[in-house]
């Protein structure tokens, strides 16, 4: 699933390193992958228990990545027009370097969210 980027954004990510061919998000039978530029988070499949299809966001809130100071959540962000939110039964290292930091969700600004939401509700092919 590669991530939407609006184009007004692409300057400021590709500075940050995050360009179209550096971002996107895979769905192996065991895995979740997600890159982000520098950035990079994996997990089992297992462990996403959850997906929110959500948006539109607020640019200062979706662009980029970002923290929530609230749950600690993850944003991987390229777009203001919408994405999904991935909810995970044991948090994940995604921003922190030495993985310090755990997520208990990730937000990814893809192309297709509602595509990644149907495939993550499915059944588990392992």
């Amino acid at each position: 699933f590669p991530f939407r980027f609006d184009p007004v954004f692409r300057p400021l990510l590709a500075v940050l390193g995050v360009r179209p061919s550096t971002a996107w998000v895979v769905v192996t039978g065991r895995e979740l992958l997600i890159r982000y530029g520098p950035w990079r988070l994996r997990t089992d499949r297992a462990n996403v228990t959850g997906v929110e299809v959500s948006g539109p966001y607020r640019w200062w809130r979706a662009i980029g990545p970002h923290v929530s100071m609230v749950d600690r959540g993850v944003s991987f962000g390229s777009s203001t027009a919408g994405g999904a939110c991935l909810r995970f039964g044991v948090p994940v290292p995604a921003l922190a370097p030495a993985g310090w930091l755990r997520h208990p969700a990730a937000t990814v600004t893809i192309t297709d969210p509602p595509a990644l939401a149907r495939l993550l509700a499915g059944p588990d092919p392992s």
